[in-house]
């Protein structure tokens, strides 16, 4: 009886654990079908995620052309103005090419009824304002217009190239014009302290980024300006000039506005041109 009996628990005690092997090989088969499953989930999120970040940073063939530019050159964004936001002082010539020299010294000579002033424009720091200047001078923009502000007090500056400030006398619309295009902001002196001194030749803007179009002023004593203005150049000569005016003073037109006036001592731009660049 004994043997029997010990013949049965043993016999039982195999199934136990028999069973007991099952169950431990089958939850480890279901740990390794999850670990699986979540490796294989993992795998297409980081998948998927790799392919929108493909999509979103590049690829962007049906936008136009993203060619890089060549060696030398920088990619420029004019922006057109919509036709339905352009004014009557709008003077539309067309809008530069996008890829613009960045390599070369260009001399901006500027003759005007007072003599020649004339600047050095350095266009690996400007390339986009100084293509934008080249093409503008190449279509007779500048021609015939008068420098429509001046401002003697806290800064000091002769602001000119508005296409639309022509003929005789004043009008309360001088200062509004440009090209139909507008573009960012470069070489800013925010290192500069002043950040505008004597000499310089810079961009005129409206207070919002990207709104540079063609006006520009010459900078005839240190002025503390927030250095927000493209700075195209530096005079070389003329400087003289900019000063006979200033001493002439203004009509205070502007005083309750953005400061200054019309300068009493007209100054007609009869033709700015742009040198090709020179190494």
């Amino acid at each position: 009886m004994t043997s029997t009996r010990e013949r049965q628990r043993a016999a039982a005690r195999a199934r136990l654990e028999k069973e007991m092997a099952e169950r431990a090989a089958k939850a480890r088969k279901r740990r390794q079908t999850t670990a699986i499953v979540s490796a294989a989930a993992a795998l297409v999120l980081v998948v998927a995620g790799t392919v929108w970040l493909a999509v979103s940073l590049g690829g962007d063939d049906d936008k136009g052309d993203t060619a890089a530019p060549a060696a030398g050159a920088a990619e420029c964004a004019y922006n057109a103005l919509p036709t339905d936001q352009r004014p009557p002082q709008i003077k539309d010539v067309g809008v530069p090419s996008n890829q613009q020299s960045a390599k070369g010294i260009q001399t901006m000579t500027i003759d005007t009824n007072l003599g020649p002033i004339t600047a050095k424009v350095d266009r690996s720091l400007v390339p986009c304002t100084a293509g934008s200047f080249t093409y503008l001078a190449e279509k007779n923009f500048f021609d015939n217009t008068k420098c429509h502000r001046l401002v003697t007090e806290g800064i000091k500056v002769l602001q000119c190239g508005d296409p639309s400030a022509t003929g005789n006398g004043w009008r309360d619309t001088d200062g509004q014009g440009g090209p139909s295009y507008r573009m960012a902001e470069e070489n800013l002196p925010t290192d500069k302290r002043p950040p505008y001194p004597e000499g310089v030749i810079a961009m005129a803007k409206s207070q919002d980024p990207g709104s540079t179009g063609s006006q520009f002023f010459i900078v005839y004593g240190d002025s503390p300006l927030d250095p927000a203005y493209t700075v195209l150049g530096t005079i070389t000569g003329g400087m003289d000039l900019v000063k006979d005016v200033a001493k002439a003073g203004d009509d205070g037109a502007f005083a309750q506005q953005a400061g200054g006036g019309h300068p009493k001592k007209e100054v007609i731009i009869k033709d700015l041109t742009m040198s090709a660049p020179q190494s």
